[in-house]
């Protein structure tokens, strides 16, 4: 698996990397057979570096990753987890709970540091709190060698120019905002962040299933016209005999400034495929005229959180 820089970390991550939500059942019911033999998939198809989060079946997700990895050296994988939201509608980004939650992540996981910490989904929260209460706090802990980097995470694009003007960070996550129908991260954000050295990671290649053949779920939030969209290049891309997943994954991962690209499964299966059409050749041609169908409505997004974060 090839591997990219994290901004001035040092870290060199897998430009495919294991996202660990689905161990936390959040899109369906999982048996823990396939939940671990998905991680040791993972690890065997080089995407060594697993994200998670508290959050994740509220606690779940790390939990099984614990017991997943318990026999696995340490020093074999990056892990990174995150903090600041706990379920759908609690978030606590104080500096007690910074404390807290790192330590109990430590305790699920089995391990005695984090390599990386991110403040998740900080958009539902004012921001100002992130950068006078809960960086300083992460700081503090990661001068006491129980995470080695910090960072954050969420939807709007605003809050990493809010952020990094006012802090310094170590890296970032944003997640579908970097797809065949959505470039606004790379466009928008990146730049600004690489010149300051921040490490960039991207997550949700498929749009949360936007970017594939299954049903879209009930959670959806995508504009109906995006949806239509999307729907047309699927189709398209099955009549070219392509899977759009694959001409989606392979985008999403291509661009030289994007340390890593984050796609999760509790399916072994799909993460075996998953590293076989990243060693293939992206059709540039079908990505394209699956970008003309997009057209209309690229860069088209929702609004997530805090309205003044928007």
């Amino acid at each position: 698996m090839k591997k990219r820089s994290l901004g001035k970390t040092g870290l060199e991550l897998p430009i495919l990397s294991f996202g660990a939500s689905s161990l936390g059942a959040e899109f369906r019911s999982i048996q823990l057979d396939e939940a671990f033999e998905s991680v040791r998939v993972a690890l065997e198809c080089g995407l060594n570096f697993i994200d998670t989060s508290p959050f994740y079946g509220r606690g779940m997700s790390e939990i099984l990753l614990g017991i997943a990895l318990e026999n696995v050296p340490r020093d074999s994988y990056t892990l990174c987890t995150k903090l600041g939201r706990y379920d759908p509608v609690h978030f606590d980004f104080s500096a007690k709970r910074v404390v807290e939650s790192v330590d109990v992540s430590l305790q699920r996981m089995r391990t005695d540091y984090l390599d990386i910490v991110l403040c998740h989904d900080i958009e539902f929260v004012p921001l100002q709190q992130i950068v006078d209460e809960t960086i300083p706090a992460l700081r503090k802990i990661q001068k006491s060698g129980k995470v080695r980097f910090i960072g954050i995470s969420g939807y709007p694009l605003k809050i990493f120019d809010v952020i990094s003007n006012q802090a310094e960070l170590d890296c970032v996550m944003s997640y579908n905002q970097y797809t065949l129908q959505n470039t606004r991260y790379v466009d928008e954000c990146v730049p600004a962040l690489k010149a300051k050295g921040v490490g960039t990671m991207n997550a949700g290649p498929f749009s949360a299933r936007l970017l594939t053949n299954a049903p879209l779920p009930i959670w959806t939030r995508e504009p109906q016209d995006v949806q239509v969209a999307a729907r047309k290049a699927a189709e398209f891309c099955s009549k070219q005999g392509v899977d759009i997943a694959q001409l989606a994954l392979q985008f999403s991962c291509s661009h030289p400034d994007l340390a890593t690209t984050v796609a999760g499964s509790a399916n072994p299966a799909n993460v075996r495929k998953w590293s076989e059409w990243l060693a293939s050749p992206m059709d540039t041609q079908l990505l394209n005229d699956v970008q003309a169908i997009f057209a209309s409505v690229r860069n088209v997004g929702h609004p997530s959180g805090l309205s003044e974060n928007n």
